[in-house]
């Protein structure tokens, strides 16, 4: 009895020491899986790389590309926040404000998260010479006449715009009649010259090929940069001289003919030493490089001014400080 007592301890031993050598080993942890790799909404050109870090927390298909390297042989740094326009999560979102204040502020004050902010188009005393419209409301329109030597001038400007149906557009734009609405677009400016007769008021015959122009939300600036996927620079049209042929910081806007929505901003005035700027030729360049099949000029030089998630990008004036504008352009979350 006690031989057997002993034969089925040992079994048992056998047994444990068995199971402990077999399925009760701790696996190995698993091997760390990669990083998925993004793929950039565009094709980027030489010199422009993905900053995926700035946009980690940022919903899909947001993206944020920086360039420092040599723009038509010149040092340049620039970046250009893009986003799909078919997006439904996200809002395009022109904002004005009654006084002056930073586009920093203009974050810090906005509800909401928002992913990106530059500066809007041009202003002067706390008032908006271009299109601020948000929401099928018009805030201020753009500026509607000019005086000059040979009189006033009726200048029908750029301006960039989200349709009723979401789809990305730019035209250049007239204001009709005495109010901020209807607008009117055009598929060519009114042809003025500074140096000649002011032409006559737009209307919805004049320029040819007008049309109203259905957008719910939209900036304006000046000039048309790239049009149908052409260089077309229609400062003299639009009567606009912003050091059109000097190297300053510039902000511009546009979009691919996918839908793809680019806000680009550049650095210059010296803040950052080495970075002159671009000139509007260059920037038009620019625009084009990144794909845009339309793109327009927004206020520069000192305006100039940046912001991806909260973050700084571009500093302009000597000093890096912002300057109080009235109108930015924010893209946030819905």
């Amino acid at each position: 009895m006690k031989e057997r007592s002993n034969i089925i301890s040992l079994l048992l031993l056998i047994s444990t020491v068995s199971c402990k050598k077999g399925g009760g080993d701790t696996p190995p942890p698993p091997l760390p899986m990669p990083p998925p790799v993004v793929k950039p909404l565009i094709t980027l050109p030489p010199g422009w790389k993905m900053n995926a870090t700035t946009t980690s927390t940022f919903p899909a298909n947001v993206q944020l590309y920086a360039f420092d390297s040599t723009f038509n042989n010149r040092q340049t740094r620039a970046y250009c926040f893009a986003y799909e326009s078919s997006n439904t999560t996200l809002e395009f979102k022109p904002v004005l404000s009654a006084t002056a204040k930073t586009p920093t502020e203009f974050v810090q004050q906005e509800p909401g998260s928002v992913y990106a902010c530059i500066n809007g188009g041009f202003f002067g005393s706390n008032q908006s010479y271009s299109l601020v419209r948000y929401n099928n409301a018009t805030l201020a329109p753009n500026i509607k006449s000019l005086s000059r030597p040979f009189g006033y001038y009726f200048p029908t400007r750029a301006a960039f715009g989200i349709t009723t149906t979401g789809s990305p557009t730019a035209a250049w734009i007239y204001h009709i009649g005495g109010g901020n609405d209807p607008i009117y677009s055009y598929p060519s400016p009114a042809p003025n010259d500074v140096n000649k007769q002011p032409l006559q008021t737009p209307d919805a015959n004049y320029p040819a090929g007008g049309a109203a122009w259905n957008v719910s939300s939209g900036i304006g600036g000046s000039p048309m940069l790239v049009y149908n996927n052409d260089i077309r620079i229609t400062d003299t049209e639009e009567l606009i001289e912003v050091n059109n042929g000097s190297t300053r910081p510039r902000s511009a806007i546009g979009y691919t003919a996918s839908g793809i929505v680019l806000i680009v901003a550049v650095q210059g005035d010296g803040y950052v030493p080495g970075y002159a700027g671009l000139t509007l030729q260059e920037t038009a360049m620019m625009m084009k490089s990144l794909g845009c099949s339309h793109a327009v000029n927004l206020d520069g030089g000192g305006s100039t001014s940046m912001l991806v998630g909260g973050s700084m990008l571009i500093r302009p004036s000597t000093t890096g400080a912002e300057r109080a504008v009235v109108s930015v352009v924010m893209v946030k979350r819905k």
